[in-house]
C-alpha cells in the first residue's frame, strides 16, 4: 500500500491500494480473505466505485456471485436508487442501476477503504431501498480514527487490516 499525503486534498492522506491489485500474488491473498469473511448465504456483491469493482468483480467470479456496480452520478442508464453522504473532504453521490438488486436478495458492500462509514453507510442504504438484505460490509482498510464502523453500528464490518 502507499500513502499519497494532500490527495484529494491537503490534509488528507490518500491510501492507495494500486500496489497490492497490481500483485497477483497480493490480489489473490486479498480476495482470498476478503471471501472467507463473506456470509456463506450472500447472493450478490456490491461493488463501490471504482477501486471495490475490481475486488467484486474477482470475488463474483471467484465464488460465483453477482455483482452490482454502485456509481457515481452520471454514469447508468438507468437508476433505482440514489443517495447523497458525506466524506471525509467532501460529498459524494452513489447511485443503483435499476433492476440489479432484487428484493430479498442476501448482499454484501465491498469497498477498498472503511474511512469515516458514509459510502459504505451510502451502499447498505441503496442495497435496502431496492429490498436487497445486507449481509456485511467488506473492505480492504479500516482508518479506526475516523470513526466509520460507528456510522455502520449494527452491521458486520470486516476490513483486513486497520491502520
Amino acid at each position: 500500500m502507499r500513502e499519497v499525503p494532500d490527495f484529494p486534498r491537503p490534509g488528507v492522506v490518500f491510501r492507495d491500494l494500486t500496489p497490492v491489485l497490481a500483485d497477483p500474488d497480493a490480489l489473490r491473498a486479498v480476495v482470498d480473505a476478503l471471501q472467507d469473511k463473506i456470509d456463506p448465504d450472500t447472493q450478490v456483491v456490491a461493488a463501490v466505485e471504482s477501486r471495490g469493482f475490481l475486488l467484486g468483480a474477482a470475488l463474483g467470479y471467484g465464488w460465483r456471485y453477482g455483482v452490482v456496480p454502485l456509481r457515481k452520478p452520471g454514469k447508468l442508464p438507468a437508476v433505482s436508487h440514489r443517495v447523497s453522504y458525506a466524506l471525509e473532504y467532501g460529498e459524494a453521490t452513489l447511485e443503483l442501476p435499476e433492476g440489479a438488486v432484487q428484493p430479498g436478495q442476501r448482499v454484501v458492500v465491498v469497498d477498498d477503504v472503511l474511512a469515516t462509514g458514509g459510502t459504505a453507510a451510502a451502499a447498505c442504504s441503496l442495497v435496502e431501498a431496492a429490498g436487497g438484505v445486507v449481509t456485511g460490509v467488506s473492505v480492504v482498510l479500516e482508518i479506526p480514527a475516523l470513526g466509520g464502523r460507528e456510522l455502520l453500528a449494527g452491521r458486520d464490518v470486516s476490513a483486513l487490516l486497520a491502520v
